[in-house]
């Protein structure tokens, strides 16, 4: 039987797997960024009430990444720190 830490760590995405994710994502994982259920998720992305914007493509929903992000408090942090003494 799995722990409570354990479910929520495979339901959930660790930050370092959001970090790594596409500019734009499938809406079964930004569900799974936001412990959101399937059913859940996708009704509300229909709604137009899902948390962050959802980009429709025929059947197919995606997520921008950087938005999502946002909502986490996770946006991208620059790849190279900048010298301000130059």
């Amino acid at each position: 039987m799995m722990t409570p830490e354990a479910s929520r760590q495979v339901r959930g995405l660790k930050s370092d797997e959001l970090l790594a994710l596409p500019a734009v994502t499938d809406l079964e994982t930004a569900n799974r960024a936001l412990l959101i259920g399937r059913s859940t998720g996708y009704g509300l992305a229909k709604q137009g009430a899902y948390p962050v914007k959802v980009l429709r493509f025929g059947n197919a929903y995606r997520v921008v990444t950087s938005d999502l992000l946002k909502l986490l408090g996770l946006a991208h942090r620059p790849l190279v720190e900048v010298d301000s003494a130059r």
